[in-house]
């Protein structure tokens, strides 16, 4: 448990300067973070005899990413993204040259730890710039409301839990705490409306709502991935907490969401 509790503290730490600092610690920061994900990505499906072509993989996410913070940062058209296109091809090439019985398992694999790591946090990234210039409100925000929604949901699941809500893929998780998570995540969304007004109180609290449905369904989602490998944690980066992809798994499919619903609001 403490080192559980040093872990989280620095890692949280080292979070919120990343956001709090300025747009190039930002983008370094979380560069890294999508990069060590998608590699934990790989090196998890490999525990069920899957292979990846990790190096294509991994090459194909940093031109993402890179691709996308040149862009917002530096204000670099983004047309050079189109060497992903070769990316993706060479993943196909390669397996003509492997000896593999399933072939396309390794590409479907492959392309999809782009889907699942790199993608997640291309979103979130551009939650920075989805007003034009940098700001670290959003993100931020997105942060400590999906804290907010474990936080929440963990206190009142062992208070009152008792129906379960997934218990397929996660036997914990409870309705119960699943509402009062969502309840807590919308008390605190109003009151962080009260310290910064990009949005309305009432569009603070749709995306508290959003983040809170479909940050539980990220947790599920990645339970469900790691049951199917029969893997306990996704990595053992973080002492006491196992991988990035079980810290980051409520924001695989919230921020997509978050994006898109904070980009039709403001444009």
């Amino acid at each position: 448990m403490k080192t559980r509790a040093i872990t989280g503290f620095f890692f949280v730490a080292v979070m919120l300067a990343s956001i709090l600092i300025n747009q190039y610690i930002f983008t370094a920061f979380f560069t890294l973070v999508s990069f060590l994900c998608l590699n934990e990505f790989y090196r998890i499906v490999k525990t069920a005899n899957i292979n990846p072509n990790r190096i294509a993989g991994l090459i194909g996410g940093g031109f993402i990413f890179a691709g996308i913070g040149l862009h917002y940062v530096l204000e670099i058209d983004s047309k050079w993204l189109l060497i992903i296109i070769p990316v993706i091809g060479s993943i196909f090439i390669a397996e003509l040259y492997k000896k593999s019985e399933t072939p396309f398992t390794n590409i479907g694999y492959t392309i999809l730890g782009l889907a699942y790591a790199i993608a997640p946090f291309s979103f979130f990234f551009g939650l920075a710039f989805i007003k034009g210039e940098y700001s670290y409100h959003f993100p931020l925000v997105f942060m400590l409301l999906l804290w907010s929604n474990d936080t929440g949901a963990y206190v009142v699941g062992r208070w009152l839990g008792k129906t379960k809500l997934f218990e397929r893929h996660s036997p914990k998780k409870t309705w119960e705490g699943f509402i009062g998570g969502m309840l807590f995540t919308v008390f605190i969304s109003i009151v962080i409306s009260h310290y910064f007004n990009d949005v309305t109180w009432r569009q603070w609290a749709s995306m508290a709502i959003f983040i809170s449905c479909f940050g539980t369904m990220g947790d599920l989602v990645e339970s469900m991935l790691k049951r199917s490998l029969n893997a306990k944690d996704s990595g053992s980066l973080l002492p006491g907490h196992g991988g990035l992809l079980d810290r980051f798994d409520g924001l695989f499919l919230s921020a997509p969401i978050v994006f898109a619903y904070l980009y039709l609001i403001s444009n």
